[in-house]
């Protein structure tokens, strides 16, 4: 049986971006892998590399969660938990912080990018959490990991550390392979498509909250930027607006981009954002209906309480070898 794992971090409002590049994606995954036990987990010691309000913090951990038991998560299927929860993780990250070389964290993009501003609030966290994320991976021995455009990179590490460690130890690590989904792997920012669209943004403009009301989500998608050109085509290039609004589109109905481009050929912008944004919003109605449902029972924290269980068992075994593998402790 194959393990695929996957994460995502709990950080100001879950959005359309959120739901499109991982929610569905790895939803969809599980139903047509039938094989495999996949571990999704809750990145809340990735959140904390910047500074939280406590309250936000335990909102987004509970709506991260929920949210993918909405969206048709099969619980027999999944080990769901709470990062934190699992101490290993951090114990591990530790350990491969000594096997990662400062010029690997130094060449990350996301911490170039926030380097590049000199910014002084920068935590030692924001240098070495690539490690904690490959500690994250490389715990339970995963075979996948689902990953968009913009997390190749930390895979890529993580993937080094493990070829490295059991060139230097022996047998530590099974090395991952990425599942790179075809379309909608990275939906972009509805005001500026140049950049991902992000929950952390301080306008709430750029992107749609799982949680936005119908009539939000329609205003939002309908002064979505797109160009002067006039015509609804793929070219992320010229056009990355209306590209990225094909992107979300396609994913949601499941047609293909050129199809949709066919049937917008002799029609403008209005109409096919007008189509568009009601497609957003009967989409995530009933998602925010069934997150209701979930989290107001008992049954978000049992799940999540079955699924620490079993992930630690697994990672306090895991986490044993490698000490041992290494010299750690006092047995042989």
């Amino acid at each position: 049986m194959k393990t695929i794992l996957s994460g995502i971090k709990p950080s100001g409002s879950l959005t359309l971006g959120n739901y499109i590049g991982a929610i569905k994606q790895f939803v969809q995954l599980q139903q047509h892998m039938d094989d495999a036990i996949f571990y999704l987990f809750v990145a809340d010691l990735h959140a904390i590399t910047v500074e939280q309000k406590k309250s936000d913090l335990l909102t987004a951990i509970r709506q991260v969660a929920g949210m993918y038991l909405a969206a048709g998560l099969d619980p027999a299927k999944t080990v769901l938990f709470i990062q934190s929860e699992i101490p290993q993780h951090a114990e591990l990250g530790y350990l491969l912080q000594c096997n990662t070389y400062m010029g690997e964290l130094e060449r990350m993009t996301q911490y170039k990018d926030k380097n590049r501003k000199q910014d002084t609030s920068l935590t030692s966290a924001l240098f070495t959490y690539p490690a904690l994320m490959a500690a994250d991976i490389l715990l339970y021995d995963a075979d996948y990991v689902p990953v968009g455009d913009d997390q190749k990179q930390h895979l890529e590490l993580a993937r080094d550390i493990a070829i490295r460690m059991n060139h230097r130890y022996g047998d530590c690590f099974k090395v991952p392979e990425p599942i790179i989904p075809e379309v909608g792997a990275r939906i972009m920012d509805l005001q500026n498509p140049g950049k991902k669209m992000s929950k952390s943004d301080e306008s709430d403009k750029g992107y749609v909250s799982l949680f936005d009301d119908e009539a939000t989500i329609i205003k939002k998608i309908k002064s979505a930027v797109t160009d002067s050109i006039g015509i609804v085509q793929f070219d992320p290039v010229h056009q990355p607006g209306v590209s990225n609004l094909l992107t979300i589109y396609a994913t949601l109905t499941e047609l293909s981009i050129q199809d949709i481009c066919a049937k917008y050929e002799s029609k403008g912008y209005k109409e096919f954002k007008e189509d568009l944004a009601h497609i957003v919003a009967s989409t995530l109605k009933p998602l925010k209906a069934r997150y209701d449902a979930i989290t107001s029972s008992s049954e978000l924290d049992r799940i999540l309480d079955e699924g620490r269980e079993i992930a630690s068992a697994y990672a306090q075994k895991k986490l044993r070898k490698i000490k041992q593998k290494i010299g750690l402790g006092r047995k042989k």
